[in-house]
């Protein structure tokens, strides 16, 4: 939509066309969360979310930043605000109205909308194949997405016709994902659905701190999603993986120990636990799971509880994925995100083998490769981007 949205203003004829009956389905459930549009970080610290990718995405986000994402906001009647973690929101914390604004903006700029539409490929003249239309020689710019959230219409199922036409497309795999775990039948009874909430979370030299919720089979939130692609690696190297989680990050084990030590003397395992280290009915299922043989030495017990220690055996299938890995290899795409091997068709979006960590990064870097994008398509035809006239 974005990409429809530059072509239009500089006077393009955009068919817009969506694998879902009605476009932004995917805009839509992001919303759920409140609508994360970008992060208030500069943007030079803004960039390293992005790991290996930050180089070919830099040019896209220099161009159109954060503060563009929310003057372009506030241009569809959406005021933002910054959260104080420094994530940046819509004022109605809410999807819908931004959508509704967006697309009567498109509809004024003349942008043709096709919906229940689905791409295979091209035929053998180079053709693009869209259910409906007929092949045609229109440049053509492409944002199928991951193959997270399917019900928003990305389900990767684009991969196998882009790799007919020699494109190197990196396998999906889950990003920001839950991971399974192997929880004892008490564990399941006693924590599922519930959340361990300003916890800390350790992997190797990684660490994060936020929230997760325990499932019936596993672990996932925000701390999780954090470090979600560290983990996904080491078990696809090396199997299942060890996290550590520290239930009381602000409190200093020494502090802990000494509070341990005096209410051992009076209560039991459980009621210390409670009271005097603080956990909540969840957290003490969580110590019990990782230790059935719960130390009652007051070191041992309040180093447990600052490093408890969980085993990840694989991520969650993908399909239940805040966002996905792989995809499209960055270097069978040109500095205009066209494709080299498909001359006249550029590529954006999740789509492309990048990932960053929830916070605003994953719609920043959408919207600004979708931005550049078009106007790498504009200056083939020769056309000049908007505003600059």
């Amino acid at each position: 939509m974005m990409a429809s949205e530059v072509l239009a203003t500089a006077g393009m004829r955009v068919t817009l066309v969506d694998r879902m009956r009605a476009p932004g389905r995917k805009l839509l459930l992001a919303g759920r969360g409140g609508l994360n549009l970008t992060h208030s970080e500069p943007v030079s610290t803004l960039l390293t979310r992005y790991g290996t990718a930050a180089p070919a995405l830099a040019p896209a986000i220099a161009a159109f930043g954060p503060d563009d994402l929310q003057r372009w906001a506030h241009g569809l009647g959406e005021a933002t605000f910054v959260g104080s973690s420094g994530r940046v929101f819509p004022r109605s914390l809410r999807a819908t109205p931004l959508l509704r604004a967006w697309l009567t903006r498109l509809d004024a700029l003349g942008v043709e909308r096709l919906g229940a539409r689905a791409f295979h490929g091209w035929d053998p003249d180079g053709h693009p194949l869209i259910d409906g239309l007929l092949p045609g020689h229109t440049p053509l710019l492409l944002a199928l997405g991951g193959a997270s959230w399917p019900g928003s219409g990305s389900d990767g199922g684009w991969v196998d016709a882009v790799r007919a036409r020699g494109v190197r497309v990196n396998d999906l795999r889950p990003a920001n994902s839950g991971f399974l775990v192997e929880w004892s039948p008490v564990m399941v009874s006693r924590g599922a659905g519930q959340p361990l909430k300003n916890v800390a979370l350790s992997f190797g030299p990684h660490q994060a701190r936020g929230e997760a919720m325990i499932s019936a089979h596993g672990i996932e939130g925000g701390v999780v999603y954090a470090l979600s692609s560290y983990i996904r690696d080491a078990i696809a190297d090396a199997g299942p993986a060890t996290v550590q989680i520290d239930l009381r990050p602000d409190v200093p084990t020494a502090r802990l120990s000494a509070r341990i030590a005096a209410a051992r003397r009076k209560k039991s395992i459980a009621g210390v636990l409670r009271t005097a280290a603080g956990l909540t009915p969840v957290g003490i299922a969580l110590v019990r799971e990782a230790s059935p043989d719960v130390p009652s030495e007051a070191d041992a017990l309040a180093a447990l509880v600052k490093a408890v220690p969980l085993r990840l055996h694989a991520p969650m299938d993908i399909a239940r994925a805040i966002s996905s890995a792989g995809g499209i290899a960055l270097d069978e795409v040109d500095e205009a995100w066209m494709l080299h091997r498909v001359p006249g068709t550029y590529v954006a979006g999740e789509m492309l083998d990048w990932e960053a960590p929830t916070g605003g990064y994953l719609l920043q870097a959408t919207f600004a490769i979708a931005v550049a994008a078009a106007r790498g398509l504009l200056s083939r035809l020769d056309v000049p981007p908007p505003g600059r006239r």
